[in-house]
């Protein structure tokens, strides 16, 4: 295989994980995690209008700590790569429930990302991001917690640093 060949796959794997670390960043709230996903001076628009994504990030962070959990399932990725920038289009589908006043409910949001973003001595990462918001469905919370077979499933995700996936990884409960 080519030189030119290796790099181009090895550029791919590390803008898919640039991509993935963002999900990880916003579920567990890891404003650390966020930060290293943009580069300074990127802005982003959720809809609303144009951002900077590091003030966004820290936004972002806050407002969904007060929700019970979110998940952020990323999907079919379409990256193209042009030298040291890149586009990609990212699907995602997120789950979110958050405490309402009778009861917790659910939302759950299917969007596309779509990102430039750039090489920079040797790492890559978001230079400018929009979202496209495809479909939304809201109903009250259907989740067991304490009940069925799920009462004894005690390992369960959370926000930063309870998250068990930040436990020190020589611990046997991992």
């Amino acid at each position: 295989m080519a030189s030119d060949e290796l790099t181009r796959i090895a550029d791919h794997l590390a803008i898919q994980r640039v991509l993935y670390l963002y999900a990880r960043g916003i579920d567990r709230c890891d404003a650390d995690v966020l930060a290293d996903v943009w580069w300074p001076g990127c802005s982003v628009d959720y809809g609303s209008g144009e951002e900077d994504a590091h003030e966004w990030s820290r936004n972002v962070v806050e407002a969904l700590r007060g929700m019970l959990r979110t998940q952020h399932m990323l999907g079919n990725m379409l990256i193209n790569i042009v030298g040291a920038t890149a586009e990609a289009e990212t699907y995602c589908h997120a789950y979110h429930e958050v405490a309402g006043e009778n009861g917790p409910f659910e939302m759950d949001v299917g969007g596309r990302y779509l990102d430039c973003l750039e090489k920079r001595d040797g790492q890559w990462r978001i230079a400018d991001r929009r979202y496209v918001l495809d479909w939304n469905s809201n109903r009250p919370s259907t989740a067991l917690w304490a009940e069925g077979m799920y009462a004894g499933l005690a390992r369960r995700g959370a926000r930063k640093p309870d998250d068990p996936s930040y436990d020190d990884p020589s611990d046997n409960g991992r």
